[in-house]
């Protein structure tokens, strides 16, 4: 997986593999970050969505690195 990175266009199986890595990360966060995106860029990935706290934006960026071993280059999840 950590090819996925290098790939400047994503392809299917990349998409594929990205939702199915937000959905274990969704089920993971339990409904603390509404519209939990992650965007494939030539470095890593970018954490999208929306928190009501700071912890929840964490748990999110733990949850990720626990479950890729793509590298994380922002986390833009907004707090409000």
């Amino acid at each position: 997986m950590s090819n996925l990175a290098m790939d400047p266009v994503p392809t299917l199986a990349v998409t594929l593999v990205l939702e199915e890595l937000e959905n274990r990360i969704q089920a993971r966060l339990c409904g603390r970050v509404r519209q939990f995106q992650l965007i494939l860029h030539e470095s890593g990935v970018i954490l999208r969505g929306f928190a009501r706290t700071y912890h929840a934006k964490q748990v999110a960026q733990h949850a990720v690195l626990t479950e890729s071993p793509v590298p994380i280059v922002a986390n833009d999840i907004e707090v409000a």
